[in-house]
């Protein structure tokens, strides 16, 4: 409401009164007041009126499932707020999830004649997904990445199961959460200069920390015998590398994502779209490899090649706007060598038009119908072309831009595996996400019934393979049984097995039992039967069993095997 509210008072009011004071519309009305800095109402008329006619703020209420109200409340309310639209003006918005004409099914006319209403649309999942990875991911400003299968482990779980943003930005929260956790060396994944603050106060494990990683490994292996011993034993020297490798990790992506999206604005106009129509996907595919080296890269650069000149012309404005509004001045002289191709082909002149017509114009004089005489004339005419023609001023300009763009993918594109401590900054436990956020209940259902241990962490409960610990809870035990019949299952003979495995522990602990527990061990054997029921209830509850018309006595297994 952008209203000036005292939190600390407005709290302070609500515990005092919460408990004496019903809440109604004469209080939403005077807390109204309150928040607006009014003396009294704005709105003197109770007809309708549109937003640009409100004096003050509207109250904003969002029903985020209208189908699930019940539609006497929703009508009571509705008329109810009518009669006091003269005190302060409300706003209703209406989730609906099915057809906006459930409106007037859930409501009768005398009810929805009292609303204004206006349809709207929210923008669709996936166009919120893509704003989420273009300003957390696909960006320099925030150095936390994460790797391609870590990526599509998301997307996949967004795009396949739930097309929820709430659980994609779970995941990445669960990423961020995972990867400070797992790498020590995650400290540094912070802004550029506090991480070269926090680098010069390395510990000697810390910088040791350093040296274990692959990515440095290698970087060391490339350097001069004498560097390489003076990475690997003085501290200082190594302290102030990695620091220079922190600064060109920095650089590295800068120039990255701005290639990335210039890459995307020439190969998204692309028809069959060989490198992907969002985004992400360019990204993905130039996450782990070489782009360059895959046929879709290939095809994409041959289609460029038959570009239009007016498409070519709008690509490469795109591609000055991309690289003009970056904050940071980088990759150098590519932003005016853009605009020196924008100028070329704006001072293509006719001359140029007239020699692309003529080259590109077929020799007349075919006056044969006959289809022999027609297909061997096309084909001369096509050897003749293949031979005599030469490329006019914006094939050769076309040409240049393609192979400039091709040279800026292969400089700056490098995967992130290339670069130095790239480790610091890119989640790849792609496994652990997987663990967390792909549920697969059977298995979680098999582990907790059949190695109770896994999950409650007694150690009484450890016991060797294929054998039932008598001291297990009563479900893991049915359960363990039943995995030991076939498709029916003898409910009798299942009853005497699981008595005799927990009679089994209850006779070692006869011996310390005094006289006044003697009146329940009489009672056991109907506790037994009780516990018996009462696991088995469970296991159909589970979908393990189910009660079959075969024979009475009997239930049906519906799993196969013991996993």
């Amino acid at each position: 409401m952008n209203c000036c509210v005292d939190e600390k008072s407005k709290e302070m009011k609500s515990v005092k009164t919460s408990k004496t004071t019903n809440y109604s519309m004469d209080s939403l009305s005077s807390w109204y007041m309150t928040a607006t800095q009014t003396t009294g109402p704005k709105l003197t008329s109770k007809k309708r009126t549109t937003c640009s006619q409100w004096q003050c703020p509207p109250v904003v209420l969002i029903l985020k499932n209208m189908e699930s109200f019940s539609t006497k409340v929703l009508q009571d309310f509705i008329i109810i707020s009518s009669q006091h639209l003269h005190e302060f003006p409300l706003v209703l918005i209406f989730g609906i999830a099915t057809s906006p004409v459930i409106i007037h099914r859930l409501l009768p006319h005398a009810v929805s004649s009292l609303l204004c209403i206006e349809l709207f649309q929210s923008l669709p999942s996936k166009e919120h997904l893509t704003v989420i990875l273009d300003k957390l991911l696909l960006t320099a400003q925030f150095p936390f990445k994460i790797s391609k299968k870590a990526l599509q482990v998301l997307t996949n779980i967004f795009l396949y199961h739930d097309f929820s943003i709430r659980n994609f930005i779970k995941g990445l929260k669960l990423s961020l959460l995972e990867h400070f956790y797992l790498q020590p060396l995650s400290v540094l994944c912070c802004d550029l200069q506090e991480a070269k603050k926090r680098v010069k106060f390395f510990s000697v494990n810390q910088c040791e920390n350093i040296r274990r990683l692959p990515s440095f490994r290698r970087y060391v292996e490339k350097q001069a015998s004498e560097k390489q011993v003076a990475l690997l034993t003085n501290e200082t020297v190594l302290k102030e590398e990695t620091q220079l490798l922190l600064e060109n990790l920095h650089v590295y992506h800068m120039n990255y994502f701005l290639v990335l999206r210039c890459l995307h604005n020439f190969t998204s106009c692309l028809p069959k779209y060989p490198l992907g129509r969002q985004m992400r996907e360019l990204y993905c595919t130039c996450l782990e490899d070489n782009v360059w080296d895959s046929e879709e890269y290939t095809s994409a650069l041959q289609l460029l090649r038959m570009l239009a000149k007016d498409e070519l012309m709008s690509t490469l404005e795109k591609c000055c706007e991309v690289l003009s509004s970056s904050t940071e001045k980088q990759l150098g002289s590519t932003t005016q060598k853009i605009k020196d191709f924008l100028s070329q082909f704006q001072n293509l002149d006719a001359d140029s038009k007239e020699e692309e017509d003529a080259c590109g114009s077929q020799p007349k004089g075919l006056q044969k119908t006959d289809l022999y005489h027609l297909q061997k004339s096309l084909l001369e005419m096509k050897e003749l072309r293949r031979t005599t023609k030469k490329q006019t001023k914006f094939e050769i300009l076309r040409e240049n831009v393609v192979n400039f763009i091709d040279n800026l993918v292969r400089v700056y594109l490098l995967p992130p595996e290339s670069q130095p401590l790239h480790e610091v900054v890119y989640f790849s436990a792609a496994h652990t996400l997987r663990e967390h956020l792909n549920a697969a209940p059977r298995i979680a259902l098999h582990t907790a019934l059949n190695n109770p241990y896994y999950y409650l962490k007694n150690e009484a409960l450890k016991s060797e393979e294929g054998c039932i610990p008598n001291i297990a809870p009563d479900i893991c035990i049915a359960y363990k049984l039943h995995l030991e019949c076939g498709r029916l299952i003898n409910l009798v003979d299942w009853s005497e097995a699981f008595a005799t495995v927990v009679t089994a522990a209850e006779k070692m602990d006869a011996k310390s039992t005094s006289s006044e527990e003697m009146s329940d061990i009489i009672q056991y054997p109907f506790k037994t039967s009780a516990r018996f029921v009462r696991a088995v209830s469970e296991l159909e509850l589970l979908g393990f069993i189910k009660p079959t018309r075969q024979k009475t006595d009997h239930v049906a297994r519906l799993t196969w095997g013991g996993c």
